[in-house]
């Protein structure tokens, strides 16, 4: 048994809260447990100067950790990001143009920015499980608008994390977990089970195939559950 008194397959309270921002074609506050991410996204009927002439749409990200979503005080980021922040950022971006056909979004491009309210772990998953909603809301009020003739959306998608604690596969894991694990990963899949990244770590030891596949097995059921929660909120 975990300290949370999970057991070592059981997600957190996973919740989706649309529309929590009343200005963004898209919003959503996403919790994962104790982890609270607000996700919005913003539509621009333009795209990058690099993709001009190219007939397809961009989908881009900004992630931030507000200054007391942590037990101590985190420094805006004012100047330059960080190079967490950055792989942060690109890893969301990535992984939502995974599931979008951007030739159905010509000349559009949508910002999801994702602002960690409360972090106790997993704030990159819930950033990419949370924008996903964020974006589908957007994108189907473009197609509403008649600003783009189909919701290019191929299939839904969702990210977790799982480690290996106490020597242990565990599923979405906390902060006080993730402190202090032996392996650490994060799975991004689609809703048909593709994968579209994982990263994963030996924090110490390296681990074997066997323990791969037990946290592999974890993250996939786990990453029907949170597609299963998206599509509750979206009434989809």
């Amino acid at each position: 048994m975990r300290n949370s008194g999970r057991e070592n397959n059981q997600l957190r309270d996973i919740e989706f809260v649309i529309d929590f921002n009343p200005y963004a074609e898209g919003s959503c506050l996403v919790k994962y447990g104790n982890t609270h991410v607000i996700c919005t996204a913003s539509v621009d009927e333009k795209v990058p100067s690099w993709l001009k002439g190219q007939e397809k749409g961009w989908i881009t990200a900004e992630y931030a950790m507000l200054p007391r979503s942590t037990q101590t005080r985190v420094q805006r980021e004012v100047k330059k990001s960080s190079g967490r922040t950055q792989e942060i950022q690109r890893l969301i971006g990535r992984s939502l143009r995974a599931v979008v056909d951007l030739e159905k979004m010509k000349d559009i491009c949508v910002t999801i920015d994702c602002d960690v309210l409360q972090a106790d772990g997993g704030t990159r998953v819930a950033s990419i499980s949370g924008g996903f909603v964020a974006l589908y809301l957007a994108l189907k009020k473009l197609v509403e608008e008649e600003k783009i003739p189909e919701n290019p959306i191929r299939e839904f998608v969702a990210a977790v994390s799982c480690d290996i604690y106490n020597g242990q596969a565990i599923l979405d894991v906390d902060y006080e977990e993730d402190s202090n694990s032996q392996v650490d990963m994060n799975f991004i899949m689609t809703e048909s089970g593709k994968i579209v990244e994982i990263q994963g770590t030996a924090e110490g030891e390296p681990f074997e195939e066997k323990e791969f596949n037990e946290l592999m097995r974890l993250g996939k059921e786990g990453i029907k559950h949170i597609i299963a929660k998206q599509k509750e909120a979206l009434k989809c």
